[in-house]
């Protein structure tokens, strides 16, 4: 189950690397709520046929009261709002966050939600390994040789916004990981972005002047961005995360950094250079560290 839910977080992981070039793309016709909106309204309609297979192929349920049907539904609610709402607010941040600064240096401050997770979890009671530390530590060392080559780190606009980007996806990573055990991930993340997508239209009514017109020019980002990085990847983000622990989740799915640099080299010819392999070999000790097994504590 582990082995599983790591894979399908290191999918989850490949496809947000790869869709990175269509969020850039797709900033250059429309502003950032209406491309968070537009691919929104697209994962959510992407998942309705999805349960609508899951329903018919899937174990059949256990019976339940109707007081059960009603607390469950309820709950799928509440989690759906949740996550969509910290969704909506950190998606538009990290698109704003690329109108400051650049790429890399938006990428490095996005994923130091790795560091951001555990120490979020230890407001909840939640502890973390040395081992897990380690990997913390080891990846963030990565991500800097991965995404600043070449660059500064001062507290400017895009810097503040690129920490407050962490922090929000850090907690829409806590609330995936408190209410996907509870309820099902596909529906959960059908929900998530419904909500996510009416929050963010109403902003981009109020905030932006959106056309057709800009729409239409961008619909190739915004399609995949919609289909594959929303309607797909966050979905598999919900089920890989159930039964996991938070802080490994945040460590692979933060080789969405790693693999963005390795899309834009196969796909679009941009070499990689000394310093940014050695950032990706270290990306991934540091996954292989958390992943190993802790050792059994002997017995008095």
């Amino acid at each position: 189950m582990k082995l599983r839910n790591s894979l399908l977080l290191l999918l989850t992981a490949t496809i947000w690397g790869t869709a990175f070039v269509a969020q850039s793309v797709g900033m250059e016709y429309v502003g950032p709520l209406t491309y968070v909106c537009t691919r929104s309204i697209i994962g959510s309609i992407v998942l309705l046929p999805v349960i609508a297979v899951l329903r018919r192929v899937g174990p059949p349920r256990a019976s339940v009261t109707l007081e059960e049907k009603r607390k469950g539904r309820k709950t799928l609610l509440l989690g759906g709002a949740c996550c969509g709402t910290v969704l909506c607010i950190a998606s538009t941040t990290q698109q704003i966050t690329l109108l400051y600064t650049s790429v890399g240096k938006a990428g490095f401050m996005t994923a130091c939600y790795i560091l951001v997770v555990p120490v979020l979890g230890l407001l909840f009671g939640r502890r973390c390994g040395l081992k897990h530390w380690c990997s913390v530590a080891i990846a963030l060392v990565g991500l800097y040789f991965l995404c600043m080559a070449g660059g500064s780190f001062g507290f400017d606009t895009g810097t503040l916004l690129g920490l407050g980007c962490a922090l929000l996806f850090s907690m829409h990573i806590l609330v995936i990981d408190h209410f996907s055990p509870m309820v099902d991930g596909v529906q959960m993340s059908c929900i998530q972005f419904a909500v996510c997508a009416v929050i963010s239209g109403v902003a981009m009514l109020i905030f932006e002047q959106p056309t057709m017109a800009n729409i239409l020019a961008a619909w190739k980002a915004i399609m995949y961005a919609g289909v594959m990085s929303s309607g797909v990847a966050y979905t598999l983000q919900i089920v890989g995360q159930k039964g996991m622990n938070q802080t490994i989740a945040s460590l692979i799915m933060s080789l969405e950094s790693v693999i963005s640099v390795i899309a834009g080299w196969l796909i679009l010819g941009q070499a990689l250079t000394a310093r940014e392999i050695f950032g990706c070999v270290l990306m991934f000790c540091a996954i292989v560290l958390a992943q190993l097994p802790e050792k059994a504590k002997a017995k008095a």
